[in-house]
């Protein structure tokens, strides 16, 4: 399960609940496309401002929907006692596998975040996707801690920061990974526009944003560089350097996948749960303009 494209979709609100219509549509959407895996509540789903009912709630509507998908649910928190919370609700659901992100306010130890490993992996029988995103979390991972998690059983997969742009770099990075994980734990890249250098230099998956609400797209990107048509994926994303942009210049790629899925009609306006405001009007229409030059309109 843990290889291949597997695509984050939102988790749109409306008037400060759960827009659960324009969720459902998403993970349709996703799995109509026939992506590999859906990651519901992750940093792009907004896990960390659900409540633990909305949390619950959104587990079993992404299962659902999803058809024979399989899903996998971010479980994060900033207490552990709440983390077995979510990853109870999350089994109970029927998902395939558990997201798990370190959490933090007070600063976490590499002490502190494998023993929350250690806890989940303990206490759950789903397998567990290590979630390394230092830009939400503020937590970075060495290598040497990649290596002492992955050896804990129902460790799964490695969701890794996107790898250095030169090939060489890339290959030595992914490289010195699997020289400290076992065998059967994959490497999967994030950061959409270093996906393509990342599977190119041998990640196993690509966990994306653009995937949950572009789902053919990155599909293509996927397959061409998983199949070895390295100059197509490069190609295809290169042409997308326009979006990667946007994910930079407007503070990270969660507003700009907001306003694309407002643009494209897969959300209601002004989706995302306060106080994160997202794009000013002048920035939407940039939105727009890319959006129409792209061709990325359904």
């Amino acid at each position: 399960m843990f290889t291949g494209l597997s695509a984050f979709p939102l988790t749109p609100l409306a008037h400060d609940a759960v827009d659960e219509a324009s969720f459902i549509r998403l993970v349709q959407r996703l799995s109509e496309a026939k992506v590999d895996s859906i990651t519901a509540l992750g940093s792009t789903g907004s896990y960390a401002y659900l409540s633990s009912d909305e949390h619950s709630r959104v587990a079993h509507l992404a299962v659902e929907h999803a058809g024979e998908t399989p899903v996998f649910i971010g479980i994060g928190a900033l207490r552990t006692s709440r983390v077995l919370a979510n990853a109870e609700n999350a089994e109970r659901a029927g998902a395939s596998a558990l997201l798990l992100a370190p959490m933090t306010y007070q600063a976490l130890t590499e002490d502190d975040v494998f023993e929350l490993f250690r806890t989940v992996t303990a206490n759950s029988s789903l397998p567990v996707i290590v979630y390394d995103n230092p830009g939400t979390t503020h937590f970075t991972f060495t290598t040497e801690l990649y290596g002492r998690i992955a050896e804990l059983p129902g460790v799964a997969s490695i969701k890794i920061p996107g790898v250095p742009a030169d090939p060489d770099q890339a290959q030595a990075r992914i490289q010195e990974i699997r020289e400290v994980i076992p065998a059967h734990v994959t490497i999967g890249v994030s950061g959409d526009a270093k996906a393509t250098a990342g599977l190119a230099a041998g990640c196993d998956a690509w966990y994306s944003v653009i995937g949950g609400t572009l789902p053919a797209l990155a599909m293509r990107i996927t397959r061409a560089a998983l199949e070895g048509r390295t100059s197509e994926a490069f190609a295809e994303s290169e042409r997308l350097a326009p979006l990667w942009q946007l994910f930079a210049e407007f503070g990270g790629s969660i507003r700009v996948v907001a306003a694309l899925a407002e643009q494209l009609g897969l959300a209601s306006r002004s989706c995302l749960p306060l106080p994160i405001q997202g794009l000013t009007e002048k920035q939407r229409s940039h939105v727009g303009r890319i959006v129409d030059e792209l061709g990325l309109n359904p």
